[in-house]
């Protein structure tokens, strides 16, 4: 009776060390989008104020020539 006990530890504890590898890896995965996304965000705002730069030396030419 208690190597059928010990089976049936084993049998219900491996599942669970699998949801831990997942959750683990989901985890990791979660990091990494979050890291992509700042930096996403980072180069958004750097294009936006280059844009903004752009803009503002157009107008001042607009402005020189008038």
């Amino acid at each position: 009776m208690h190597v059928r006990h010990l089976v049936l530890l084993i049998a219900l504890a491996a599942p669970a060390g699998c949801g831990v590898e997942t959750g683990a890896a989901a985890a990791t995965a979660a990091a990494a989008r979050k890291q992509e996304l700042e930096q996403a965000q980072k180069a958004l705002e750097q294009s936006r104020q280059k844009i903004e730069q752009v803009q503002e030396h157009q107008q001042q030419r607009l402005q020189a020539i008038e």
